[in-house]
């Protein structure tokens, strides 16, 4: 998978559980956790939002693209230009 969600990162820095991050975002426990985890298909923008607003940051600290090995040559080409 090419997207990390760096949920836990952003919990464990304000020592917030998942149980209340659930409850404040309005997702179940068991909704975070697919998302935790990386098995998630889509987000919803309005649920990013609210994650982004309980967490008091941005979707870049909480999404991070990372190149398969076929797509690195790629992607370092991007980055050089």
């Amino acid at each position: 998978m090419a997207i990390v969600v760096r949920i836990d990162v952003e919990l464990a820095r304000r020592k917030m559980s998942v149980g209340e991050f659930a409850e404040r975002v309005g997702l179940t426990p068991a909704n975070v956790a697919v998302l935790k985890n990386g098995r998630a298909k889509a987000v919803r923008f309005s649920t990013l939002e609210a994650m982004c607003r309980v967490l008091g940051c941005q979707p870049g600290d909480l999404l991070e693209w990372v190149p398969d090995e076929q797509d690195a040559p790629a992607a370092v080409q991007e980055a050089r230009r």
